[in-house]
């Protein structure tokens, strides 16, 4: 009770985690609370991209598109084994966006941007090329191919978060922000743990409100601000089916009515489709897919597919709630995706809630927040701009040394398949010796329990990136679940149980500093 902190962040999604590292970079004593998993809300339902938001040049959102694309190759830069480079596919629909639009839309993209290591746009005969095979035959003859990139969204959150950890932040997941008061001119925040129910209070001279679609929520906890600005809650949904097409490309579909969807390659045996835009109303914690979403998106891809996509295809949906700045925009596609900051002082002391944001644009989300807090924070100045060139835990290598990188393990790790060591270097980069330690076989690294999962990648997760239970293992810092039988799950879920009264337990001081 006696430390105060510099900064005190609520909420563990992309934005509140991207605040925690930068600030911990820049010599702040920082402090994060989650009441759930780190990614648990809206940062882990994304459609995986770090791109410019091609569509956004409709509204005219030029200069979010701009910061987008700047960021798109920062974010591949210092974390390569999470992000990786994707080439999209656009068909040319008669009837809806002409061809020219798509032309002038697409050299802006590659334009204004700062592409450097991204290769440009082509044209695309899709009577010819291979992209074109698994579309409606005569139907589509013409279309453009464009890069962006692919994120493992949530695995980005949980390293931004381990990278502000080892700079000196607090990080406690499961630890509720149940009330928020003024004191003296100082914060003072009390947390409730979600296994022991326990209370506690921690101290800060600014207070970032980072809670995503629960912001509002949070400043009722007893902050005294009555907020000027609102949050639109905005549904994405998402289906995956099994693989639709052999080659390495996603799609870009027009729908005719204005809206997108994605058609991407996912965890090598997988499609994703999405994403929906409507407004929701309600919990967000309780959002799910409807029926109605998911024929939406079936009925959409398969009006471009050969062969059609039915909701009897679908393997695993999953939706998420954006928390959009409401500018009072008619329609939820139209909604701007900007992110908006308001700063109040109640009291004297400096409370930050942010409204919007994309995951392409955290890291400068970040470095803005920053900048309007940097009054009432020690040593804001030094380092910036730092979180652009330094590599996220375990991405400090070239952008094209991840192949290169699951061939070495298998040299050092014989016992591995080459599809178990790239899983390991995609997800783990060059730490991922830190998990495989000294074993000379696969029985080394303990108990299996199934699609490459050993009880020596659980026990690293649990002790290294606040991992608490078996949805926090297989649906976000992997996507196992889509591999595992539900018996699997289960199976991880009795194991860290009678791990967790362990006196080696990661776990007996869940949401503590790790």
């Amino acid at each position: 009770m006696d430390r105060i902190f510099d900064l005190a962040i609520i909420g563990g999604g992309v934005n509140g985690c991207g605040i925690a590292r930068d600030a911990a970079g820049r010599g702040n004593s920082v402090f994060l609370c989650e009441m759930n998993d780190l990614a648990s809300g809206t940062s882990s339902w994304s459609t995986k991209l770090v791109h410019g938001g091609l569509r956004y040049l409709e509204y005219y959102e030029f200069r979010l598109v701009r910061e987008a694309l700047i960021e798109r190759e920062i974010l591949w830069g210092i974390a390569p084994h999470i992000i990786r480079p994707l080439r999209f596919v656009l068909p040319h629909h008669d009837g809806l966006r002409p061809a020219w639009l798509l032309r002038l839309g697409l050299f802006l993209y590659d334009h204004i941007g700062g592409r450097h290591l991204l290769p440009p746009t082509r044209s695309v005969d899709l009577t010819r090329d291979e992209v074109g095979k698994p579309l409606v035959p005569h139907r589509y003859t013409k279309g453009f191919e464009y890069s962006d990139c692919f994120v493992d969204d949530a695995r980005l959150v949980v390293l931004t978060a381990r990278d502000a950890a080892d700079r000196g932040a607090e990080i406690r997941t499961r630890s509720r922000a149940v009330e928020i008061r003024q004191t003296d001119g100082i914060w003072q925040v009390t947390v409730e743990n979600a296994f022991s129910g326990e209370r506690s209070t921690v101290r800060a001279r600014v207070l970032v409100n980072a809670g995503g679609p629960w912001v509002e929520q949070v400043l009722a906890a007893g902050s005294g601000v009555n907020a000027r600005a609102k949050v639109r809650l905005v549904q994405g949904s998402h289906i995956v089916v099994r693989k639709l097409y052999q080659h390495d490309r996603a799609y870009m579909f027009q729908n005719s009515d204005g809206r997108i969807v994605f058609v991407i390659p996912y965890q090598d045996d997988f499609t994703l489709i999405g994403t929906t835009d409507r407004d929701y109303d309600g919990d967000p914690a309780k959002v799910k897919a409807s029926n109605e979403e998911i024929q939406y998106l079936c009925d959409s891809v398969s009006e471009y597919l050969a062969k059609p996509v039915r909701p009897g295809d679908v393997v695993w949906t999953y939706a998420g709630v954006r928390p959009l700045y409401d500018d009072g925009a008619s329609e939820a596609k139209a909604a701007t995706r900007e992110y908006v900051f308001e700063l109040d002082t109640p009291g004297g002391a400096p409370l930050l809630s942010i409204y919007g944001g994309k995951i392409t644009t955290h890291r400068r989300l970040a470095e803005e927040a920053l900048e309007k807090l940097a009054p009432y924070l020690n040593g804001t100045k030094a380092r910036e701009g730092w979180t652009g060139k330094a590599p996220l835990p375990g991405g400090d290598m070239d952008v094209s040394a991840v192949a290169a990188l699951a061939a070495e393990l298998v040299r050092h790790y014989p016992f591995l398949t080459a599809a178990h060591a790239d899983r390991l270097a995609h997800a783990y980069g060059t730490r991922a010796g830190k998990l495989l330690g000294n074993a000379k076989s696969l029985g080394d690294l303990g108990q299996s329990f199934g699609a490459s999962l050993t009880e020596a990648e659980v026990r690293y997760l649990m002790s290294t990136e606040w991992a608490c239970t078996a949805e926090d293992i297989v649906w976000r810092r992997s996507k196992l679940g889509l591999r595992l039988t539900p018996l699997e799950i289960a199976a991880i879920d009795d194991w860290i149980s009678a791990h967790r009264a362990s006196p080696q337990n990661p776990l007996r001081e869940a949401g503590g500093r790790m």
